[in-house]
């Protein structure tokens, strides 16, 4: 499946995390979930252990709130949840203008302004979303975790992961790079890209793991065919070491990102490289485009 329909949706391009007089929860029109996507942000200290050069998070003012109040991001849930679910949220100016498709609550993500699980309530939270989800008879949503990777081996991320597991839950890991070195460009992160890599099989051995991969322009440069065939080569790392990929993403910049440099590819790009994760590793890959 190819994300081409309502490519230039003013909403993809608008993923802000400040909604309302909220803390945690925030809607966003997602294109990769194909609706609407129920944020969930564990990281509002704006913290994180990358510093990814595509980042859209405004690091730079001070925080409104800078710990999780498990209560009250459980109220804002709520609260979000009856909104969207009454029609409420689209009569709303950011909202209004949303196609009817997809007005329908596809997912709750744990997605933020820093990584998820670096947040000492993790497991607490997921077990919240889980129980609202449920109560709300949103069975067929699910309970996405996005994540850089570096903690899913930590007990207290297991535990959180186990609960996923049992709410229609799915992980989506950043893998955005095939080499260090490129790894070390774009992401800029704390861990080495071998540490993700052992993450990532460790997950994928547990659950099926989607692969989220954004891939861009540095200066003008896409990543070229050697980095694009080292990327693939680490996916079949993956399922060599017996994990199990449900499918890759392949997208590109959508919003403002961090730092000038950084540009999307183009539609061609995208499907590109989308057709060389096919050819050399004959796992599902999509592509999802940049918003102009």
């Amino acid at each position: 499946m190819t994300a081409r329909k309502n490519v230039n949706l003013r909403q993809y391009a608008d993923h802000t995390r400040g909604w309302r007089e909220n803390a945690y929860i925030y809607p966003v029109i997602s294109r990769r979930s194909g609706g609407l996507s129920i944020g969930i942000n564990l990281n509002p200290d704006t913290a994180c252990n990358f510093d990814c050069v595509y980042c859209q998070v405004d690091r730079t003012g001070t925080p409104r709130v800078r710990e999780v109040d498990v209560a009250r991001l459980g109220d804002e849930l709520s609260r979000m949840i009856a909104d969207a679910q009454s029609g409420g949220l689209f009569d709303d100016p950011a909202f209004a203008d949303v196609p009817l498709e997809l007005r329908k609550i596809r997912d709750f993500a744990f997605s933020g302004d820093g990584e998820p699980t670096t947040c000492k309530h993790f497991r607490e939270c997921v077990d919240l979303v889980a129980r609202f989800k449920r109560e709300a008879s949103l069975d067929d949503a699910k309970i996405i975790l996005i994540t850089d990777a570096c903690y899913l081996t930590k007990p207290d991320i297991v535990a959180g992961l186990a609960i996923l597991d049992q709410n229609n839950g799915e992980i989506w890991a950043k893998l955005d790079a095939g080499t260090q070195e490129y790894y070390q460009r774009v992401n800029r992160p704390n861990y080495p890209l071998r540490h993700v890599m052992e993450n990532i099989i460790a997950a994928a051995q547990v659950r099926p793991v989607v692969i989220q991969s954004l891939l861009m322009r540095l200066d003008g440069v896409g990543p070229d065919e050697a980095e694009r065939s080292a990327f693939s080569d680490r996916l079949n790392e993956v399922t060599r070491a017996g994990g199990r990929i449900a499918y890759v993403q392949i997208y590109t910049v959508a919003r403002r990102p961090a730092e000038k440099y950084v540009t999307a590819l183009s539609d061609a790009e995208v499907d590109q490289i989308r057709d060389l994760v096919r050819e050399r590793t004959g796992l599902r890959a999509e592509s999802y485009y940049g918003a102009s």
